[in-house]
């Protein structure tokens, strides 16, 4: 069965980067804390140009450790440990980063499944809606909170 952390933003998003967002920053740790553990990562976007934004910040993400990533259909054969893309994936990947206002269509075809709780009231209720999806089809689903001043997190809620 499928795992879905929501990750909530509990006060207004600041990115580092005047470019990306807080919880697509977010995403890209996410991202590369999967890397690190040898785990391949599909990141869901809503739209192209939310995916080259991903992409671009994942090239200037961290100097000191690089995440091989790649676009959708670009890249080897299968793709690189980390692919971004607005369409559904061609290769099974264990992770889904989803930074789509909707909930994917192939979502349960992931083992694990990270999804945002933004602090902007509209996208909260698009997050409201993706996780009683999640719930509806039966995911064990929990949520941590983000504090946006420092990356500490805690655990709020488990559910199955």
């Amino acid at each position: 069965m499928s795992q879905v952390v929501f990750y909530v933003f509990a006060t207004e998003e600041k990115s580092n980067s005047v470019a990306i967002s807080a919880h697509f920053a977010h995403a890209c740790r996410v991202a590369a804390f999967f890397y690190a553990q040898n785990k391949k990562v599909f990141i869901y976007t809503d739209s192209q140009e939310d995916a080259f934004a991903v992409d671009e910040y994942l090239w200037q993400f961290d100097g000191d450790s690089f995440v091989p990533h790649n676009l959708l259909g670009e890249g080897p054969k299968f793709g690189t440990p980390v692919e971004i893309s607005w369409q559904a994936p061609v290769h099974p990947r264990p992770i889904l980063i989803n930074l789509s206002q909707k909930t994917p269509d192939f979502a349960i075809n992931f083992q694990k499944i990270i999804d945002f709780v933004p602090y902007p009231e509209p996208q909260k209720i698009a997050a409201r809606i993706r996780y009683s999806t999640y719930k509806k089809m039966g995911l064990t689903l929990s949520t941590q909170t983000v504090d946006n001043n420092s990356t500490a997190e805690s655990t709020n809620k488990t559910e199955d």
